[in-house]
């Protein structure tokens, strides 16, 4: 055989060579394949995806959580203020009683020795300057809100008062203090020390 003739030959079956149905239908199904799997997922999506009006509910409720989050710390707060100056406050009246009650006594004693001066020395500047050292520390338990407690005319009261005795008196109802033995002291009403009195039969 010729060259010509074997290059004819393979020409006319080239020109005979189809495309078989199969393959075409492959390449259709598989397009319609992918084209299915995008809506459903496009339909999940959509699916999944809040509406505003889901948004802004959420919102809402979160909001509020957060403010009634804000509202119980500081409710919280305010009520830790408040124990702090309450055991501060406290802590004041405390130390001012505990040192009331240490400079009592040396009043005490200052009181009844100017109480029995001698007249030989009451004129002395000595004793002048004794009783303005009195007045110095009375004027401590001044300015600590320290106050005597008023004994004497004022019916016995046991809150105040400690009685010592009873006594006849023409002058006091039965019940009443006629005499002081020894001052009682008060910080505000809390009782540092109650006043020993004698109290009318």
């Amino acid at each position: 055989m010729s060259e010509e003739t074997v290059i004819n030959e393979k020409e006319k079956e080239l020109e005979t060579e189809e495309v078989t149905p199969t393959d075409t239908g492959s390449e259709n199904t598989t397009g319609v394949g992918e084209a299915t799997e995008t809506e459903a997922t496009e339909t999940k999506e959509t699916e999944q995806t809040p509406s505003l009006e889901e948004q802004l509910a959420a919102a809402k409720e979160e909001a509020a959580r957060n403010l009634e989050g804000w509202m119980r710390t500081q409710a919280e707060f305010a009520n830790a203020r408040k124990r702090l100056e309450k055991q501060r406050a406290e802590a004041y009246v405390n130390a001012a009683v505990e040192l009331a009650a240490k400079l009592l006594p040396v009043i005490d004693d200052f009181e009844r020795a100017f109480e029995n001066v001698p007249p030989e020395i009451a004129e002395n500047s000595w004793l002048e300057g004794m009783q303005l050292v009195l007045r110095k520390l009375q004027g401590v338990l001044e300015n600590m809100n320290v106050t005597p407690i008023e004994a004497v005319g004022q019916p016995f009261d046991p809150l105040y008062h400690e009685a010592l005795s009873q006594e006849s008196s023409d002058e006091y109802e039965s019940g009443t203090v006629v005499r002081e033995l020894q001052k009682g002291y008060k910080l505000g009403d809390r009782v540092i020390r109650p006043a020993l009195v004698v109290v009318a039969e």
